[in-house]
């Protein structure tokens, strides 16, 4: 069994902070807001929608998958990895254009852009990293 340094090794630093990412998503952040965050106070944001209740409940299950997702394909160097963190990036650009426009909490055109812009760099930079994971194969 490779040792964790070696393990680690295999991908370039920001891949690592991704997996350390998704890993704290999963074992920390989603439990701790599925299980603790009431009901009245539960929110989530899917697609530029903020979710209140049950809706962001489910909502929530659904970002606790993405995390797991991203780990487990972080962690094997899985080939639908960078496109699937591209695609979900984009979305998650839109959503806060969108969020920023609709949400009463949102601050404008301008800064929704630069944020969308921020994640849609991230999405770039996962979509071009295709060959750490084909050379990992």
């Amino acid at each position: 069994m490779p040792d964790l340094a070696t393990e680690l090794a295999r991908r370039p630093w920001w891949l690592n902070v991704a997996f350390a990412l998704c890993l704290f998503g999963t074992f920390v952040f989603m439990p701790y807001d599925l299980f603790l965050v009431p009901f009245a106070k539960a929110e989530e944001v899917w697609g530029g929608v903020t979710l209140h209740g049950w809706a962001a409940k489910a909502g929530e299950v659904a970002h606790w998958v993405v995390y797991a997702l991203g780990a487990w394909g972080l962690w094997r160097m899985r080939p639908w990895l960078p496109v699937g963190a591209a695609l979900y990036m984009l979305q998650v650009a839109v959503a806060h254009l969108v969020w920023s426009q609709l949400s009463p909490r949102g601050h404008g055109i301008l800064v929704g852009l630069v944020q969308a812009s921020v994640f849609a760099a991230i999405a770039v930079v996962f979509w071009r990293s295709r060959r750490y994971f084909r050379d990992a194969s």
